[in-house]
């Protein structure tokens, strides 16, 4: 399992100059590669990874600016080529209308990947060493752990970032067997089975309208002018806070339940199947914003580095089924508590879900249980968590 760390990185003028040029080349190099394939293809030749790859060194002689990035970045620049035209065909299987790969423009390539070598990394004295770029400073808010098996700068906006992904070691787990059940959703972003809902911190939704009136102006804009550059950027600074904001609540929220819980069931959901289903665009666009499965993959790396233990569960009727007889109890959507009219249980929704899947999880069957009252959780209550703290639950 592989582990990200972004940190912010500060090159002066002449690094950054390098960087922009390299970010350019790669840029080139994605469009030449993807030429090549599509004219051969017109002439009904099937190139593959390996044939593209093998023209890097070729083109040097066509564009001399390819010996000022690293060798590996440049194998990465045909890595990536091929994971897009991956992702493509796998939409394409499941039914999506999809059409060709497209050229990346000026500025819209924004990632370098130094790949297994290439870089190195002090922390003592808080520097970045890159091959054929130099040294950088950037600021390490927290130490990296593991070892490190890749280093990708990216460009957001005028701010630079270093994103890197690391390998660690196992820890071993806890003694004392604690489980929780979770059930994400809309209303609550998660409901457990002891009892906690956490609010749903909706990032996208609260700065949408700051979004449409830039975007408005943006567009009234004209093309090539600084104020539309101007505009962009304060776009791009938008959404990056929107993002990050995000992760910080993901990877708090993600981190308290790996702390506390040794075993953490959740439902094995198919967000991208949910956001595609139907045709409103509210509840799609909701989904997007809550993140469910960034949320899933974080629980899944830091359960495992940590030595817990993350399970999987079918989410079929997870929300219909009483956690207390086992019976079905249809319900809608709009319908927020459970009410059995076999067992006259009745509790929040959520919770009886979180309940079921931590049964499923578990492969025990449904026990009667007082209900318990839910304990709400605010956004600014998981944003004031730690990020790496200590387990919040005391023994």
């Amino acid at each position: 399992m592989v582990i990200s760390y972004k940190y912010r990185i500060y090159p002066n003028k002449a690094t950054e100059q390098k960087l922009n040029e390299a970010l350019d080349t790669c840029r080139w190099l994605y469009d030449r590669l993807l030429q090549e394939m599509n004219e051969a293809k017109e002439s009904g030749i099937a190139l593959g990874k390996l044939d593209t790859q093998n023209m890097i060194p070729s083109l040097k002689l066509v564009n001399p600016n390819l010996r000022k990035v690293y060798s590996k970045a440049l194998q990465m620049v045909n890595y990536t080529l091929w994971s897009n035209i991956k992702s493509l065909s796998a939409s394409k299987k499941n039914g999506r209308k999809i059409g060709h790969l497209r050229f990346k423009g000026k500025g819209w390539y924004k990632t370098i990947n130094y790949n297994q070598s290439g870089f190195k990394i002090d922390q003592d004295h808080s520097l970045l060493h890159l091959s054929k770029i130099g040294d950088i400073k950037i600021k390490l808010h927290r130490k990296i752990e593991g070892t490190i098996k890749a280093v990708l700068i990216k460009k957001s906006g005028k701010e630079w970032y270093a994103v890197v992904q690391t390998e660690p070691e196992p820890s071993m787990p806890d003694p004392e067997t604690r489980t929780v059940g979770l059930d994400v959703g809309l209303k609550s972003f998660a409901v457990d089975t002891d009892g906690k809902s956490v609010e749903n911190p909706r990032f996208a939704e609260r700065a949408a309208t700051k979004v449409k009136n830039i975007q408005r102006r943006l567009s009234r804009a004209k093309k090539g002018s600084n104020n539309r550059q101007k505009l962009r950027d304060k776009l791009d600074k938008v959404h990056e806070r929107i993002n990050n904001r995000r992760s910080d609540f993901l990877h708090k929220l993600s981190r308290y339940y790996v702390n506390n819980y040794d075993i953490i069931c959740v439902e094995d959901l198919d967000v991208k199947g949910l956001k595609e289903k139907g045709h409103n665009k509210s509840m799609h666009r909701n989904i997007h914003d809550a993140s469910w499965s960034k949320f899933i993959f974080m629980l899944s790396y830091k359960a495992e580095s940590a030595g817990r233990k993350l399970i999987k569960v079918d989410p079929r009727d997870t929300t219909q089924r009483c956690s207390a007889c086992g019976s079905i109890v249809k319900k809608e959507l709009c319908d927020r508590v459970h009410e059995c009219p076999y067992c006259g249980f009745s509790c929040d929704r959520d919770y009886n879900a979180s309940r079921n899947i931590l049964f499923a999880g578990m492969e025990q069957p449904v026990a009667p249980i007082e209900p318990k009252p839910l304990h709400h959780i605010s956004v600014m209550q998981v944003l004031a968590m730690k990020w790496e703290a200590a387990p919040l639950r005391t023994r």
